[in-house]
């Protein structure tokens, strides 16, 4: 059996500011199509600038990245990627926001709510449809960037640490929200995050981004996979002692 493509894929990328000495060397990173995979490193290990790479919004010094096997190396616009501030527009309302990348590309505004209102419907945010950003809980704002962000028209995806502005049982409650529908709608994922219980909470596999000695560019250092294999998809995972098991070797790969 043939088997099946990565939805992205990072190959030996390097990158580096200018002409200095590389942030990050020889990444390789794997999404399968329908997953949901964390990259998790100490603050400063180079995950955000490695995600605008993967975005094509910075060239790296060595590397591809392929998208469904193609090379979209350099090239933005090609996996929707959100931000760790929600940066909805304070002047438009919610709905209005979530249509952004159909307005932009030249969809008339009627046509682009109509494709937007089942979206928020599905988000719970129907009722916040005509509602500007303010009046908006913390929750709320960060379902509507997804919703906008889902409206980019791509299944990849990426997260720069969603949930961190968010207070603890907000920041729970999203986890599992998100998770549950990435899957329902057969998006891959790929989320950046400083958190461990975040990363064992959400991920289907984990990557850990770290300096293999001191001074040294930051790189994979090790790979966790969650074992779900016994958890019924109505449980809670973090109250498992396979979350404690992959938390601890998240944890032991970033001392």
């Amino acid at each position: 059996m043939q088997a099946t493509q990565p939805a992205l894929e990072a190959c030996g990328l390097t990158l580096a500011w200018d002409e200095g000495d590389p942030v990050v060397e020889g990444v390789d990173i794997v999404v399968r199509p329908g997953e949901t995979v964390c990259l998790v490193g100490k603050s400063g290990m180079g995950k955000t600038t490695l995600l605008h790479a993967l975005a094509g919004l910075t060239m790296p010094r060595a590397g591809s990245v392929l998208l469904h096997g193609k090379d979209v190396t350099g090239q933005p616009g090609r996996i929707s990627y959100m931000l760790q501030k929600d940066l909805l527009l304070p002047n438009l309302t919610v709905i209005d926001n979530a249509c952004l990348p159909l307005t932009l590309a030249g969809t008339p505004k009627r046509e682009a709510r109509e494709k937007a209102q089942p979206l928020l419907e599905r988000f719970g945010l129907s009722e916040a449809a005509d509602k500007w950003p303010s009046q908006l809980s913390g929750g709320m704002r960060q379902r509507a960037a997804f919703a906008r962000t889902c409206l980019m028209g791509n299944d990849v995806v990426m997260l720069d640490e969603p949930f961190s502005a968010l207070d603890a049982i907000t920041r729970v409650d999203l986890r599992t929200w998100f998770r549950t529908e990435a899957q329902a709608m057969g998006l891959s994922v790929l989320m950046i995050t400083h958190d461990a219980d975040e990363a064992c909470t959400m991920a289907d596999r984990i990557y850990v981004l770290g300096r293999p000695a001191e001074g040294m560019p930051a790189g994979i250092i090790g790979e966790v996979v969650p074992d779900r294999s016994a958890i019924a998809p109505a449980d809670d995972f973090s109250c498992t002692q396979e979350f404690l098991d992959a938390k601890s070797r998240v944890l032991d790969l970033l001392k």
